[in-house]
């Protein structure tokens, strides 16, 4: 665990880029970096920005049209001749209907294969429902040799993209956002599969994001502490499997409480991981920010994160309430 304090300002006219392009610079990168990279695309090329590895290496690259299934076992049988596949399409259909395929071929045979969810969470806007995969973290962690990455920001997902392609030992899901976010890191942050990073310290309370909701947790921070003197200490973390549990125990151990957030649903999502983690080490009063028990809707991004509860002002609403009923 390391404090990250190259970290961007946290501020009104804060940066910001959509996550998925990080993705795309990244597995640019890694297959410059590595001649068995290789992708794959569910007919939503542009859209996943795998259309920036297709223009550097169309050689290795493979439209799959829009066979979701029949990807997966493409991109199987390529890791099986040592290939390290990038398979990609909506989150809602990568792995929403190709779980099975995800599940059977590629981790019972714990293949190298990387599955790209482009467009999860509600932030996807006027699609709907039918497009807004909330399910797909408690989805991808429920597999056995699933690593689940879930970047903050589009430099980030860059980092994420290397670090998977890097892994030749066990299948991968990547979770990536449509909206432009904030960009909250820098390329100076740290970034390690296997561990949180506190960005912000503090000893009233244990802020724990993933994904998109880190950010609106810094902010969430910066106004407990403007406005009530409350010291939120908040932990990014990008990797939801394997989860640093120790980095998470340790902050809890200090402020005796937890808020934890994600742009996806709280069942079995990743502050059921949280939970788990701490119910069997340190249990404390924990309170999950997420979607509960709700298919998406359609709107404008911004209209659903606050219909949901997830934009800043909702989450220090939250926090704040939740916090004086256990400390007030």
């Amino acid at each position: 665990m390391s404090l990250a304090s190259h970290l961007a300002d946290i501020t009104d006219d804060i940066k910001s880029e959509p996550i998925r392009n990080g993705f795309g610079h990244g597995l640019v990168e890694a297959g410059q970096l590595h001649e068995e990279v290789v992708a794959l695309c569910a007919d939503l090329t542009d859209s996943t920005r795998i259309s920036y590895f297709k223009d550097e290496f169309p050689e290795r690259y493979i439209q799959a049209g829009i066979s979701e299934q029949n990807m997966t076992l493409l991109a199987a049988g390529l890791a099986n001749v040592g290939k390290i596949p990038f398979s990609s399409s909506y989150a809602a259909f990568h792995p929403g209907r190709s779980f099975d395929q995800i599940r059977t071929a590629v981790c019972m045979g714990e293949l190298p294969v990387k599955i790209v969810g482009s467009h999860a969470g509600v932030s996807v806007g006027p699609d709907g429902g039918t497009h807004q995969m909330l399910e797909d973290v408690a989805l991808m962690r429920s597999l056995p040799h699933m690593v689940v990455v879930c970047p903050g920001d589009a430099v980030e997902a860059k980092k994420a993209t290397l670090a998977i392609a890097e892994d030749r030992d066990h299948p991968a899901y990547i979770r990536l956002a449509r909206e432009a976010t904030p960009v909250i890191t820098t390329e100076a942050t740290p970034f390690d599969l296997h561990e949180a990073q506190v960005f912000r310290s503090g000893v009233d309370i244990t802020l724990v994001g993933t994904g998109t909701m880190t950010y609106h947790l810094l902010v969430a921070a910066q106004h407990l502490a403007e406005n009530l003197k409350i010291e939120a200490e908040v932990i990014h973390v990008p990797v939801v499997k394997p989860l640093d549990a120790a980095t998470i125990i340790a902050s809890v151990a200090k402020t005796g409480i937890v808020v934890t957030a994600e742009e996806g649903q709280a069942a079995a999502g990743f502050g059921s991981a949280v939970l788990e983690a701490l119910a069997e080490d340190h249990p404390v009063p924990l309170k999950r920010i997420g979607v509960h028990d709700s298919f998406g809707e359609s709107g404008t991004p911004q209209e659903l994160m606050q219909y949901f509860g997830l934009d800043s002002d909702s989450v220090y609403d939250t926090i704040k309430q939740f916090y004086n009923q256990q400390k007030g």
